[in-house]
Order: structure tokens, then sequence, then C-alpha cells
């Protein structure tokens, strides 16, 4: 299940990855690193659910409210910190990478041209916001919806907006020699 931008969330979860597992050559780690940082990416749009328990939209707990709220995504960056040292890294650097890729995921909401805005701000106000400019359009929900000609062409926009982020995520790192930083 793609929410909005979703090429989008799994982009910045495979950098963050990346950037996660920079102090490792082996592939095992950096693979665990991006499958951890693209989940974590994708968790605010588990308030799809919402629709389905009966919440409107609009609400503080309906789409883009606050799952997609700042406050949250330091909550989710904190705790995602003990899973970060199961990836090698500092309780600190993963909380820190963690809070990053879950506030980019409200913040990236905000530039789609659909919806209703984004709660950035909950608990502090129900407010919901969108950035001045743009460019993202907003993704269908659900697989069926992504499988139509408009669907289609979000991925493929996705694909090129967030191309920057792929090619640093997967471009083939040099192996290191023994004692080489």
């Amino acid at each position: 299940m793609f929410g909005m931008a979703g090429i989008g969330h799994i982009a910045v979860g495979l950098a963050a990855g990346r950037i996660a597992s920079r102090i490792s050559t082996e592939h095992a780690v950096l693979a665990r690193a991006m499958l951890a940082f693209s989940v974590l990416s994708m968790l605010p749009d588990l308030d799809v659910l919402a629709f389905v328990a009966g919440i409107p939209y609009e609400a503080p707990l309906g789409h883009r409210g606050a799952s997609h709220s700042l406050a949250l995504a330091l909550v989710g960056g904190v705790l995602f910190g003990s899973v970060g040292e199961n990836l090698g890294l500092s309780r600190l650097r993963a909380s820190l990478l963690g809070f990053l890729v879950l506030a980019s995921h409200g913040l990236l909401d905000t530039l789609t041209d659909g919806g209703r805005g984004v709660a950035l701000l909950w608990p502090f106000s129900s407010e919901r916001f969108f950035a001045p400019w743009r460019p993202i359009p907003v993704s269908p929900i659900g697989p069926a919806a992504l499988l139509t000609s408009y669907g289609l062409s979000v991925i493929a926009t996705e694909l090129l907006g967030f191309s920057p982020f792929f090619l640093y995520a997967l471009w083939p790192r040099r192996r290191r020699k023994n004692g080489e930083p």
C-alpha cells in the first residue's frame, strides 16, 4: 500500500539507510539499514486505516493527521534508537536519522497537490498545512488505483523527482582495503 508520495518516502528511507550504514562495508548491514529506514518512512501512512475505522479524513487521527506530525516524528525517532542499535548505530544517531525520516514524511506530503493538508503541529494545533509550492501529484490510495494511467503517471513522476535519492542510496560503493579509511 502506498500513500501520498509513497515512492518518495521509500527513496528517503533508502538514502537514510545508506547514510546510517556508511560505517560498514558489509552488504548485509546496508540492506538491513535500508529496509529498516524504508519501513520507518512509510509508517505514518498506516493512518489510512482510519478510513476503515470510520474516522474522517480531517479528524486529528484521520489521514495525514497526528501520525504525520513533527511531535510523533520526534517520539518515533527516539523509539527507533533501540532498533538502530541492532543495525550497529549509536542510539543517538539512529534516533536523529529516525526523526528526520519520519519528519520528512509529513513535510513531503505538504508538497502534494491534493488532500486536506498535513497536521504538522499536532497536538498543539489541528490546523493542516500545505507548502506554498506543491509539485508532487497526490498518489491514489491502494494498489488498484496505482495501476490506473493516473497512478502510473504519479509513480513515474516520483521516480524521476526522487531519482537523486535512489542514485545516492543504490550507487555501488567501493570496497575498502584493510586499514583504509
